[in-house]
């Protein structure tokens, strides 16, 4: 999908007059956020230092990079998490996620991200189908919860990339190596924190032996690259970019 200048003047239509009252408040929106985004231009120098600063932060590193594989490398991305830290950083860029309709057990989403500043947009639309995959088989939903949270997950993805597709390519590589560089610098190898990886790594079924054996040494000598690495792999699982067979081997016997 390519950049779409978001439409600042509507077209004749046969509206009902409240539908065309809302649509003229919406135009009016638009226009007094671009005079606003106008008269307040972004600091570009100022804008990367704000992300570059935040990017510092262990509880945002922790859970703003990915990995997965790529031509049999590992490559490193920014994850959703980064990216709206980016986007709020950088100024003048609204974005989100919109459900316009829901029937016959699927909702029609969109997400979007739009640059006020200069004036560019990238948005897509896709449907969610209410229905969890289980290993006991298609799971229908019907509480509100479930299908709030369904349509949350899956447009999480999609806001992430609308939100990257805005942002200079540039802004965004620098934000992944300081996430990285503040991964390795502060990772937390006692007990405790070690403890707590394991524990989210459960959650996706993934065992405290298959982690062990992808280190290929016991946890209580893992190294805080290690650590960072690890990390950057829980968040790639949780973010639906990989699964836990493409990092874990099901087999569980090895041993120091």
């Amino acid at each position: 999908m390519s950049l779409n200048q978001f439409p600042t003047q509507t077209t004749p239509s046969n509206l009902s007059p409240m539908a065309q009252t809302d649509q003229n408040c919406a135009v009016a929106e638009v226009q007094a956020a671009m005079m606003i985004a106008s008269m307040n231009p972004r600091n570009q120098r100022g804008a990367m230092d704000r992300i570059l600063n935040a990017c510092t932060r262990q509880s945002l590193a922790e859970s703003a990079v990915y990995q997965f594989a790529r031509g049999g490398a590992n490559v490193s991305g920014a994850s959703i998490r980064l990216a709206e830290a980016i986007a709020q950083q950088w100024g003048n860029i609204q974005f989100g996620i919109r459900e316009l309709e829901q029937r016959s057990g699927e909702s029609t989403v969109q997400a979007f991200a739009w640059d006020v500043e200069t004036n560019t947009r990238r948005e897509v639309t896709f449907h969610v189908a209410h229905e969890l995959h289980t290993r006991k088989g298609v799971k229908k939903l019907t509480d509100p919860r479930d299908i709030y949270e369904m349509v949350a997950n899956q447009g999480a993805r999609r806001l992430r990339g609308c939100i990257l597709a805005i942002i200079p390519s540039d802004v965004t590589e620098a934000a992944v190596a300081q996430c990285e560089r503040t991964l390795i610098t502060t990772a937390d190898v006692t007990p405790e924190a070690i403890k707590r990886l394991v524990e989210a790594f459960e959650a996706f079924g993934v065992s405290k032996e298959q982690i062990e054996l992808r280190i290929q040494r016991r946890l209580d000598a893992v190294q805080p690259a290690q650590v960072a690495n690890l990390r950057k792999i829980y968040a790639s699982i949780r973010d639906g970019m990989s699964t836990p067979d493409e990092w874990f081997e099901k087999r569980v016997a090895w041993k120091v």
